[in-house]
């Protein structure tokens, strides 16, 4: 019995039609089983095995497939569209093959899953953490440059102020026309 790991498994999970998945080659090499034999299993109990389970994939869907994954490169030249499944369609696949490898590696199988699951909510967590902290600075910013731009007008005008404080007045002129003496005396 070769004992699989779950980061080892957690690589040959993939996403197809947005659901995460394992295509039959993958699942029966982890099982222990010939790919034959896991598609006849599945197709012996299909009623163990509805679409959500479970799906054959497409020619384009295939050809993702197999780009993805080094080890899938036997696939490419395979006529057969294989099947994809998924988390509990796992489950069911080792359910119904009843080995007590696949017995055993169906609970791997399911640990990885739920690894890629709570990773995944993780990352959209920590996703929304930043796209709310992005926000934030960005109305900061806004606050910042107005405040900043009030501040600058305001210190213009004090200094405007305090310049024209300082400007000594200019003297005073002297009227045009006949001064009488009596006043020129006085320095009017």
């Amino acid at each position: 019995m070769t004992a699989v790991s779950v980061p080892r498994i957690e690589a040959r999970i993939q996403t197809v039609r947005a659901l995460r998945v394992m295509v039959d080659a993958d699942l029966a090499e982890i099982y222990g089983v010939p790919t034959k034999r896991l598609n006849e299993q599945v197709k012996r109990n299909g009623g163990r095995f509805p679409a959500d389970f479970m799906f054959q994939v497409n020619a384009a869907e295939k050809a993702k497939v197999v780009a993805n994954c080094d080890h899938l490169q036997k696939l490419k030249f395979s006529k057969s569209l294989p099947f994809a499944f998924t988390e509990h369609g796992a489950i069911q696949a080792a359910n119904v093959l009843a080995t007590a490898q696949a017995v055993e590696m169906g609970i791997y199988v399911v640990r990885a899953f739920v690894q890629l699951r709570q990773a995944s909510a993780f990352h959209a967590d920590l996703a929304k953490r930043l796209d709310e902290l992005e926000r934030k600075t960005e109305r900061l910013a806004l606050s910042h440059d107005t405040f900043s731009r009030n501040t600058r007008i305001q210190l213009k005008q004090v200094f405007d102020a305090l310049r024209a404080l300082m400007t000594p007045p200019d003297p005073p002129k002297r009227p045009i026309g006949f001064a009488p003496p009596e006043e020129k005396k006085t320095g009017s």
